[in-house]
Formats: structure tokens, C-alpha cells, sequence
């Protein structure tokens, strides 16, 4: 019996020591990003002057693993990733998609992975890079973990990940900014490290037009969000008032001001994700959130997509300053065969 115990004692002891010694490495190969990093800077920038219209798309890709058959077990699932054939069947489609978009100057993507486990290695970022030929690459990393432990069932492992922006207007300046706060330890070993790229470019009258990609918080607490959106409030309205131009879009992981959260769904999980909306007064009222009311742009992941049944929302959007104007806004409707966004197209033209 004493053997027993011994035993017993000696497995907890055991397992107790392994789990310091993995959290003690994910300590030390914590991604621990600057407030503010230099992505590129040019001596001959692309200039912009008023009058001028500017399309856009906005797309968070899902790494190309979150298509319709998949749910997922941070939002209430059980899979951590689909299969390898699924996963290139659906980052060719996506691929596909965006080489038809040859008219826009702008590409804003999420979630675009460079080596993980999740969307079997494809180093997506230099895929995307090279097949969209006369594009410039811009990538923020925002994931970048060693080793991912949940689900236990089936640890996601590795992910370096990140926020990834093209366009063929080169900038006078490409910026990665971080987004204060960050969750809990130690699950924020384990959680992404939220940021948003700038590309500032030069508007006549010693102005800059911003053009913003962001991915905001999802599942991280109340407190990180509101961190980051005051931050972002500090941001944007120092800028403007330089008299900067401010386009900004991607997946906010909130509702837009003034946007009917039950559009699409009666009801609405909030166990794993709660939607919020953002504050009337987050900014003046000038400043306007475009967006297109008649489709979707993300679903909820805990069950695979049916479209009668899987509650589905609107994340994806664009901010614009009061000195900038929409001339359109359009979501294309993909049925979240390929992602669990949607991709939203957009026209700006500078005042």
C-alpha cells in the first residue's frame, strides 16, 4: 500500500514538475513585441490629394482552416483544425477570390498564418506575397507561440500568425503599433498579441492619409478590450486632428454603433463569445461606420455552418474620419464556405 502512494505521489509530483518546466519555457519564449515597430519607410512614397477614390477589401482568411465543415472548441466546438486537403482546397479559393480583386488598392486580411500547426505549416504570408504579383506585402505578426497546450485533446501547438496588408501604393511609412493590455497569466502565454498596422501616405497640404488594418480582442476579458479601444480612441483623434485623412477597417470582434446585433440571429451564444457594440461615444459623431447591413460577415463556430441554424453576425467593418466619404460598401456573400468571415469590399474618396 505504502508502495501505492509512493507511487500515486510520485506521478503528481512528476506531472506538477514537467507542467513548471513548460511554463517557465513559454515564459521565456513569450513574443513580447515593442509598442511601435518600423515595417518599411520609403524615400518615394505614392502620393494621394483630394478628390481621389480608393477601393478597398477587408478579409479575416481564418488561416484557410475554419471553412463550413468546421467548428471549433475555442468557440464552443470540438476540432481544433479540419483536414490538410480541406485546408488547401480552401486557401485556393480564397487565393482565387483575391486575385480577381485586381481594381482594389487595398487588401487588409486576418489571421494569416506562416508556420502553424493549425493550417499544416502552409506559410500562407509568402504564398499570398508572391501570387499576388504587382502587390507590396505589409505583415504585422500578432500570434507567435511555441506551443499552443489546448485542447488537450489535440494541443494546436505552434502558431506564428499575423495581420497582413497589400497594396500597390507604396507608403511613405508602414508601422506595427501594439494594443496595450493583455489577459490573465498565464493564459496570455497563450493568446494572441493584438496590434494594427498604419501605412501613412502623403495628401497634399502636408497631410498623411492613415490606412489602418486592425484585428481587435475577441475572447480576451472586458478589461483588455476596453484598454484597447481607449487607446485606439487616443490614436485616432490625435491623428485627425493633424488634419490626417483615416481609413480604417478589418475584424473588430464588436458590432458597429448603430448596427442590430439579433440582424441575422434571434439569439446568440455568449458562453465562449459575447458581441458587443461599440460605444455611441467612442468617437464624434462625424466619424462614420461603414458597413453593409444586408449580409453577414462572420459565423459562430460551434457547430459546423448550416445556414439555417448557425448564428452569424457582422464584425467585419470599416471607420472612416470626417474628412473622408463612402461612395460604396458591399459583403460578398461566400455561404462561409471557405472562412468564418466574409470578405467586404468598399469605395473611399478623400474630401
Amino acid at each position: 500500500m505504502k508502495k501505492i502512494i509512493k507511487l500515486f505521489f510520485g506521478i503528481i509530483a512528476l506531472v506538477v514538475i514537467l507542467f513548471l518546466i513548460f511554463l517557465g519555457y513559454s515564459m521565456l519564449t513569450n513574443y513580447d513585441p515593442q509598442d511601435r515597430e518600423e515595417i518599411f519607410k520609403s524615400e518615394n512614397p505614392n502620393q494621394f490629394k483630394q478628390g481621389d477614390t480608393l477601393r478597398f477589401l477587408i478579409w479575416n482568411i481564418g488561416y484557410a482552416g475554419l471553412g463550413g465543415d468546421m467548428d471549433f472548441f475555442y468557440d464552443g466546438g470540438k476540432n481544433m483544425q479540419t483536414s490538410k486537403e480541406r485546408t488547401l482546397e480552401n486557401f485556393v479559393k480564397i487565393k482565387s477570390l483575391l486575385a480577381e480583386s485586381d481594381s482594389i488598392d487595398f487588401i487588409m486580411l486576418q489571421e494569416v498564418d506562416v508556420e502553424a500547426k493549425r493550417s499544416y505549416y502552409i506559410n500562407e504570408r509568402d504564398s499570398l506575397s508572391s501570387f499576388l504579383i504587382g502587390w507590396k506585402p505589409y505583415f504585422a505578426m500578432n500570434y507567435n507561440v511555441k506551443f499552443v497546450p489546448s485542447p488537450i485533446s489535440s494541443p494546436m501547438g505552434k502558431v506564428i500568425s499575423g495581420i497582413l496588408s497589400l497594396t500597390k501604393h507604396e507608403p511613405l511609412l508602414c508601422e506595427r503599433y501594439k494594443f496595450p493590455g493583455e489577459g490573465p497569466f498565464p493564459t496570455n502565454l497563450f493568446m494572441l498579441d493584438r496590434c494594427f498596422i498604419v501605412k501613412r501616405f502623403p495628401v497634399s497640404e502636408n497631410k498623411q492619409l492613415l490606412v489602418i488594418n486592425t484585428h481587435n480582442a475577441a475572447f480576451e476579458d472586458s478589461v483588455v478590450k476596453t484598454k484597447h479601444m481607449e487607446f485606439l480612441k487616443g490614436f485616432l483623434s490625435d491623428e485627425y486632428s493633424k488634419g490626417n485623412y483615416i481609413i480604417m477597417g478589418g475584424d473588430w470582434n464588436q458590432s458597429p454603433f448603430g448596427a442590430d446585433k439579433n440582424s441575422f440571429s434571434k439569439s446568440l451564444p455568449e458562453k465562449h463569445f459575447k458581441l458587443i457594440s461599440i460605444a455611441k461615444d467612442f468617437l464624434p459623431k462625424e466619424w462614420k461606420w461603414i458597413y453593409d447591413p444586408t449580409v453577414p460577415t462572420n459565423r459562430y463556430l460551434n457547430f459546423p455552418y448550416d445556414p439555417e441554424t448557425t448564428p452569424k453576425i457582422i464584425i467585419d467593418y470599416y471607420l472612416i474620419s470626417p474628412n473622408v466619404d463612402a461612395v460604396y460598401v458591399h459583403t460578398k456573400n461566400l455561404d462561409f464556405q471557405n472562412s468564418d468571415h466574409q470578405p467586404v469590399f468598399a469605395g473611399f474618396v478623400l474630401k
